[in-house]
Order: C-alpha cells, then structure tokens, then sequence
C-alpha cells in the first residue's frame, strides 16, 4: 500500500568540474525509482574519477547518506572532498559543492514488477569555484526515473533536466538507461549508456558508455564499481569505486543490491 506522507524538501549534492554532473544510481550514472527501504539506512565511502580534456578531477573520496524516512521516500547527502587539476593550472584539493535529495517512487506495480519515480536534486555551492573545486552556483535537477524487473534481469533509466544558472552555464538534459543480470548472489554484473547536452556555452553535446559491478560480501556490505568513456564527448576515462554498508530492520532478509533475492522480496511481501 502506497503512502504519499512528505512534502519534497528540496536538497542534494554539488561535485566535480565543469562537464562532471552528478552520479546517480551507484556505481552508475543513471539512476532509478526504487527509495531505500523504510527505516533502512545506505552508507556510502567513495571515489568518482575523471579525465578529460580540460583536466582531471576526482572526490577523494566522498560520503553519501540514504535513509528511508517513510514507506516509498528516501532522504540523500553527498559530502565531496575533492582533487581538481584543471589542464595547465595548479591543482587543489577541499570541499567540494554538496548535493541534497529526495527520492519519491509515486507508482509501483508488483505484478508487473515495474515501478517509476521522481529524485529532484539540489546542489549547494559549498566547493570553492576560484579552485575548480565547485560550480559556484546552485543547480537543481528534476528527472524522471522507470524500473522493470524480470528473472535475475533488472533494469532502469530516464531523465531529466538541469536548472545551471551562473555565467557561462546552460541548462541541460540527461538521458540514460542501465541494465543489470544477477549472475550469482554475491555478484550482479551492468551496462549503461548515457546523454548530455552540453553544461556551458561551447562545450559539447556527451554519449557516453559505462560497465560496472556490484559484489555483496554479506548482506550488509558491499563494493560497487564501474568504468567508462565517451562514444562522443571531452571525457577520456571515468570510474568510480565505493565501499557500501546497508542495515537496518529488514536488512537481514538479503542484500540491497542483489536482483533476484531482492526483487523477490520486495514483491512477495507486503511490507506496508
């Protein structure tokens, strides 16, 4: 049973440099509908890496925060400590910009196992600009996110828009879509590709292609990778690589992040 019990606060967190927009659904770009499981918590130790041409950046590391505040309502933080070294300029290290968020899945169909979702952002300008360490202006982000699930198959994606204002910004979209195979209970192996539009005046339209992993040692924690390159765009190489620990009442009943085992818990049961 649904229950639509929280206004949207806005929130969520501000990282990397110039093309470098926020991760979303770790270890991948694109994100999906499904919140965290009420009263269950997602603690998140982590490296996102870029090389492109305009330089090399990375959060070494960050920390990211998820919890379940109702049934069908996460709340998310990322805190940033970041490593920028723009092409031919000194490099610095701090505080980055800090991402608030609210994740709301508004649909969910347990036949089906389909469900959809919105996840606003919001990106505070806490990371010093004059260092390339933050954009030096909020931005917001309002997507859409769908999930299907069939077998020990998964898979999720959609969009959004960009609010970036500042001088020299754009507004943009993002587009992406990830499928994901469980190939045994402590290993789900994915795919992604995803689609900007250009973030500033005359930078480049982004395509880009990511693979990742997802290993549960137990229930409670997990490591999380990935790697890529842009089919078309400044980006050379990205990764990112996480420490994840997941926990809370329900947490003993299997891993978060494993398709079938979790899948076929959350449409088995009826958790409200």
């Amino acid at each position: 049973m649904h229950r639509i019990a929280l206004l949207l606060v806005a929130l969520c967190f501000g990282v990397l440099i110039e093309t470098f927009s926020a991760l979303a659904g770790p270890p991948f770009w694109t994100d999906d509908p499904e919140p965290v499981e009420y009263k269950n918590w997602e603690i998140y130790v982590a490296s996102l890496y870029q090389d492109n041409r305009s330089g090399v950046s990375s959060t070494a590391p960050h920390f990211e925060a998820n919890y379940g505040i109702a049934p069908d309502f996460q709340l998310h933080v990322i805190a940033p400590m970041e490593y920028a070294k723009p092409a031919g300029l000194p490099s610095h290290y701090g505080y980055g910009d800090t991402e608030l968020g609210v994740k709301w899945r508004f649909f969910e169909n347990e036949e089906a196992k389909f469900m959809a979702g919105i996840y606003p952002l919001v990106e505070i300008p806490t990371g010093d600009q004059s260092k390339s360490l933050g954009n030096g202006d909020p931005q917001a982000f309002l997507p859409l996110w769908l999930q299907k699930a069939w077998g020990q198959w998964l898979s999720y994606g959609g969009g959004g828009y960009w609010i970036n204002p500042g001088e020299g910004h754009k507004d943009f979209w993002f587009l992406g879509w990830q499928v994901q195979r469980e190939i045994n209970k402590n290993l789900s192996l994915g795919v992604e590709i995803f689609y900007e539009t250009p973030q500033e005046t005359g930078s480049e339209h982004t395509l880009a292609f990511n693979a990742g992993a997802i290993i549960n040692i137990t229930a409670n924690h997990h490591i999380l990778m990935s790697a890529g390159t842009d089919i078309s765009g400044p980006a050379k190489f990205l990764s990112y690589i996480a420490y994840q620990l997941t926990f809370g009442p329900e947490k003993e009943k299997g891993p978060s992040n494993s398709p079938s085992q979790m899948i076929d818990y959350i449409y088995a049961t009826d958790r409200y």
